[in-house]
């Protein structure tokens, strides 16, 4: 399922039409990746968690050249599981 699919079924689901749908999407999409910009951890319990993890720097060797790169330290978001999905799709 890509962004689009999920305005359609939000279209269809809850009798829309389909700029209201997308902007309801691209609005819940928007406010998740201000909120893990602002480092806010994001939990929609029984579905997945988003937080953002903190890296350190490290050395690694260039496998073309063979010289060392720094690797400076970086933040990623990061999704983890929920049990109930978890179990869901394990069935």
């Amino acid at each position: 399922m890509n962004k689009v699919d999920l305005i359609q079924a939000l279209k269809n689901s809850n009798d829309l039409y389909k700029s209201e749908a997308e902007k309801i999407v691209t609005l819940f999409f928007n406010h998740m990746a201000e909120a893990l910009a602002k480092r806010e951890r994001i939990e929609i319990r029984g579905l997945c968690s988003f937080f953002v993890k903190k890296y350190g720097g490290y050395t690694r060797r260039n496998p073309k050249t063979g010289e060392k790169v720094n690797v400076a330290r970086k933040k990623l978001p990061f999704f983890k599981v929920g049990k109930e999905l978890k179990d869901r799709v394990d069935r």
